[in-house]
């Protein structure tokens, strides 16, 4: 313990990106050599030309990586799990790269079997160190050690959010001294410690060590923030301000990008208005609508298509208008699962419908009706994952009744969806449940990624298999 006391004192962060760097080089390396040996047994064929040349690729790009943007960041409030995420990220990258100049140069003496090796064993290293790294530092802050001290100038809403975020968990480091400001918000909130007003912040940083000073000050006070800027400055205290975004939108998620040098408030993030995220989700629906269609089609399709006509009239599948993206109506298709009505365009399904048929029944439990929707994903209209489209009249109701409701429209429409996998799926008797689904499919749109695709549809299976109360 008196290590960890002693190491504390040390403001290694001002050395992270380095020892980031050092660390990550060791641990390729480390792989590098394990993986030959567990390939051909020794280390003889790492020191063949080609291997050499494809080992310094590997360090080079994998080094030009973690300098681009963000990749050696480790904020004291960032969950383990975005890390992780970053991190899976980059070793995408490293592989395609890398398996360019494999395939571009024609390394004939390249073991393929190999370079899989290595990549999982340099998968699996870099989590290790990732998550022991998270959890030692966890752990020297939790005993007390590596804290920062830090007020906040402003004892208003705004400045208890971010008290409650940052002394919510000791793990954090953060320790809060108090709040300064000259009149509290009548707002009935309690902001306790109040240490003072403005004039008494430069003393108080003085005596007290302070770290860090969290401004939460309407735009108005301008004057007081420019003389907190200068005390701060004088006095090497790292000044961080706290806009409040809530004053132009209720979201709780924005997005600052940049225009050249004037920030840019955006209202919400999208992922996928990146064109990189676009093409990876693209490559993603038709490859995976490929496989169903050639591995699930050909057997399957015949035996639902003979019962369909056994049980009553009428077509096998269902057409139906619905609003895609950008409200953009197309033709959804379903396998028909109701006898054939006058209501089928105008009323949803609901529970004991008597317009179901039997086999029909079986299929919306199964959802084993949306798939020939991976026929709309093929042809570019919908995706695999995403919100899910409605009737077209019923997206205008309700795209009158609920404020925010077309933002959902941003997106392709899936077969499955975030809404659904949290038990938002089939009949919407109230206003409330259409609302509820609208905030999952804005919240997915907002944090999109490739491995929140493959979680949901992995969450979809599951609920096939395991049966749904809101299926029928």
């Amino acid at each position: 313990m008196k290590i960890v006391q002693k190491l504390s004192h040390y403001r290694f962060s001002r050395y992270s990106k380095l020892l980031f760097v050092l660390w990550d080089v060791i641990v390729l390396n480390i792989a590098l050599v394990a993986s030959a040996w567990a390939r051909f047994g020794d280390l003889e064929k790492l020191f063949l030309k080609d291997e050499k040349t494809v080992s310094l690729l590997a360090n080079l790009i994998w080094i030009g990586l973690l300098l681009t943007k963000d990749s050696h960041r480790i904020i004291r409030i960032e969950y383990i799990e975005s890390i992780l995420k970053r991190t899976i990220k980059k070793i995408v990258i490293h592989i395609a790269i890398l398996t360019c100049f494999v395939v571009f140069y024609k390394y004939a003496d390249i073991s393929r079997l190999r370079l899989l090796y290595f990549y999982l064993m340099f998968f699996v290293l870099l989590l290790v160190s990732r998550y022991t790294l998270m959890k030692t530092l966890k752990y020297i802050r939790a005993k007390g050690y590596n804290f920062k001290k830090f007020i906040i100038v402003g004892a208003n809403e705004t400045g208890e959010r971010m008290r409650k975020i940052l002394a919510k968990n000791l793990t954090y480091g953060y320790k809060f001294l108090g709040f300064f400001d000259e009149q509290t918000e009548e707002s009935g909130i309690s902001f306790v410690p109040l240490l003072g007003g403005f004039d008494d912040v430069e003393k108080f940083i003085l005596r007290e060590d302070v770290d860090e000073i969290y401004v939460a000050l309407h735009i108005n006070n301008v004057e007081t923030i420019n003389k907190l800027v200068k005390i701060c400055e004088q006095n090497m205290v790292r000044i961080k301000f706290i806009p409040d975004f809530q004053l132009y939108t209720k979201s709780s998620k924005v997005e600052v990008t940049f225009y050249e040098n004037t920030p840019v408030l955006m209202f919400r993030p999208e992922p996928l208005e990146l064109a990189i995220n676009r093409l990876i989700k693209k490559v993603f629906d038709i490859c995976f609508s490929i496989g169903v269609i050639l591995l699930i089609f050909p057997w399957l399709f015949p035996i639902i298509m003979i019962i369909i006509k056994l049980e009553s009239s009428g077509p096998i599948f269902f057409k139906q208008d619905r609003s895609g993206r950008d409200n953009e109506s197309f033709t959804c298709y379903k396998f028909r699962s109701m006898y054939v009505n006058d209501l089928a365009h105008k009323k949803q399904a609901g529970k004991g419908d008597h317009r179901i048929t039997k086999f029909g029944a079986f299929m919306r439990k199964t959802s084993i009706d949306e798939l020939p929707q991976f026929f709309n994903v093929f042809l570019g209209e919908m995706s695999v994952v995403g919100p899910r489209p409605h009737m077209v009249n019923l997206a205008k109701e309700y795209g009158e009744l609920i404020s925010n409701y077309s933002v959902r429209h941003y997106a392709k429409p899936g077969i499955t969806g975030w809404a659904q996998v949290n038990g938002y799926r089939g009949e919407t008797k109230e206003l409330i449940d259409m609302q509820n689904r609208v905030e999952y499919d804005i919240w997915y749109i907002e944090n999109w990624s490739l491995l929140l695709d493959i979680k949901i549809i992995v969450r979809t299976l599951i609920n096939v298999f395991k049966g749904e109360e809101n299926a029928y």
